[in-house]
């Protein structure tokens, strides 16, 4: 039944984008605000049929920490679901950091490259990042927030990976506040398997970090850890032990900022 009803989850994606996509396109007549609406409305049929067909619900925890100005979003990255979720929730327009062969995915990658999101070449390294700078400024300053996965890809549940500084970076030099987000969808729509199973997913929202007078390194740090230690709660059978910051001087510097 699992399989049935997540084959079906699928074929409703496809039915549904293929002519969505048609209809963001032709958006390009219209501002970028119009654009971003619409894509955005595509996304939230994808989390609606999600519940409907898959039985996959949410809770979200920590709204009131979402902050009034400029932030630059960091969550986990375990499932699909938070990419469509994010888009569709968010009390303003976000602009997700991706590497840009996504814009070649037909339908999907064109209707994302129509709303102005952030494709970056990963290959360039430097010059990559100071492309993200200079269109996530754009993007502050129109008040949008930049959605930025600080693990770089998605992980299995109870897993983590190095956690990059980029984001970390771009609230530094842009004086964004940095907002942590710990979610368990691939407790439910796991990375690399097709079957998704009925359940509750919880997106967990931190409080912002003010990177005023922090290096990226600590606010990356600080990030990770309120992000894996919330991790331990929402999954504890995921874990076999507490966080323990593994960089030098995570421990110091998250106590610095209590």
């Amino acid at each position: 039944m699992l399989w049935l009803r997540s084959f079906v989850y699928l074929i409703y994606l496809f039915v549904t984008v293929t002519p969505w996509s048609f209809v963001v396109l032709s958006g390009w007549l219209f501002p970028v605000h119009t654009r971003y609406w619409l894509c955005s409305r595509w996304t939230a049929m994808a989390i609606w049929g999600a519940r409907v067909i898959c039985g996959i619900n949410y809770k979200v925890e920590g709204w009131q920490h979402l902050p009034d100005g400029p932030a630059i979003l960091l969550p986990k990255h375990q499932s699909t679901w938070e990419t469509f979720w994010l888009q569709c929730s968010m009390p303003r327009n976000v602009a997700f950091v991706y590497k840009r062969e996504i814009n070649w995915v037909p339908f999907f990658g064109w209707g994302i490259a129509s709303t102005q999101m952030i494709s970056i070449d990963r290959s360039k390294g430097q010059e990559a990042f100071e492309q993200v700078v200079e269109q996530g400024k754009d993007r502050l300053s129109r008040g949008w927030w930049i959605v930025i996965f600080p693990e770089g890809t998605r992980t299995k549940p109870g897993a983590s990976r190095r956690y990059k500084t980029g984001g970390a970076r771009l609230a530094v030099h842009t004086k964004a506040l940095a907002v942590p987000i710990a979610v368990n969808s691939g407790e439910l729509w796991p990375k690399g398997r097709f079957i998704k199973t009925p359940g509750t997913i919880t997106v967990s929202i931190g409080p912002a970090i003010d990177p005023k007078d922090k290096s990226p390194e600590q606010v990356s740090s600080l990030v990770e850890a309120w992000i894996e230690s919330e991790m331990r709660r929402l999954a504890p059978h995921r874990y076999s032990a507490p966080y323990a910051a593994n960089r030098a001087g995570a421990q110091d510097v998250a106590a610095g900022a209590a």
